[in-house]
């Protein structure tokens, strides 16, 4: 997809660390934090540019001290890892991936920070085109409630044609629990997370009458697996879905990762569909 974004450019230009030049010359981060408000103090003439410069240092001083996380650093850091052992031991593939993407995967996956799915199935930049969501969830066609899964989807199957959808649940979804947790009265008590994960109350019904007998910890892994089958009958919803699946030029899979045992089960479910459901 292209257009004109405004954006943050990390570059691999190493900045000097202010707590590490420190320590190099005999001082603590208390010797960086009250030199630097000293000088504040002191130089009531600063530019004001200069001075909120200083004050945006002590900050990162303070909560470098304070937890031992500095997350600008992570940040960059973790960039600079990427460039200098993926991007620069790769021009070929980032040369070809400057010029267009032509992913064979739309993937939707939980934002679960233990599930990604690059790093699950080794996805290389450009094969996988991904949607993340709570419970991973894949709502029927509404143009309207739903846009931006439906755009999403919309724009891999129509314009990057992509071959297989794949609908991945997981482990411990905080998202199913949370809809196995909704009374039998449909109340609430967020302002968006339940409304959400009732995509998956055809699961939860299912699972609840077929399994009843199950303890609820089952309960919810049953409905992590029956939730995918839910989002997958969902997609039949979208026209071209529909017809890319009737003129074989795409599929749909579910699977689930359970991170706990370090498995990923993967299937696939026959609709049968025919031309005659088109109209």
């Amino acid at each position: 997809m292209t257009g004109k974004f405004n954006c943050i450019t990390l570059c691999c230009i190493q900045k000097p660390n202010v707590v590490e030049d420190m320590a190099t010359n005999g001082h603590t981060i208390d010797d960086a934090i009250n030199g630097l408000k000293k000088l504040l103090s002191e130089k009531h003439d600063l530019q004001v540019v200069a001075a909120e410069k200083i004050k945006q240092l002590t900050a990162e001083l303070e909560a470098t001290k304070s937890d031992g996380f500095n997350p600008v650093q992570r940040i960059r850091e973790g960039f600079d890892r990427f460039k200098k052992e993926k991007y620069e031991t790769n021009p070929t593939l980032y040369g070809e991936l400057a010029k267009g993407q032509s992913p064979k995967f739309l993937v939707f996956a939980c934002s679960d920070s233990r599930v990604c799915p690059s790093h699950i199935l080794d996805f290389q930049p450009g094969e996988a085109f991904v949607v993340r969501n709570i419970a991973n969830m894949v709502p029927p066609y509404d143009t309207i409630k739903h846009s931006g899964a439906g755009a999403a989807i919309e724009y891999a199957v129509l314009h990057l044609k992509v071959e297989n959808i794949v609908v991945i649940g997981h482990s411990c979804c905080g998202g199913i629990k949370g809809l196995m947790s909704i009374p039998d009265d449909g109340t609430t008590a967020s302002d968006f997370i339940e409304q959400w994960v009732k995509i998956g109350l055809p699961a939860k019904s299912k699972v609840k009458a077929d399994c009843s007998d199950l303890e609820y910890s089952d309960l919810c892994t049953q409905c992590e697996k029956e939730a995918v089958n839910v989002s997958l009958g969902n997609l039949l919803t979208y026209p071209f879905v529909r017809e890319a699946l009737v003129n074989k030029k795409l599929s749909l899979k579910g699977a689930h990762y359970d991170f706990v045992k370090g498995t990923f089960d993967l299937w696939n479910l026959d609709f049968g569909i025919s031309p005659s459901l088109l109209s």
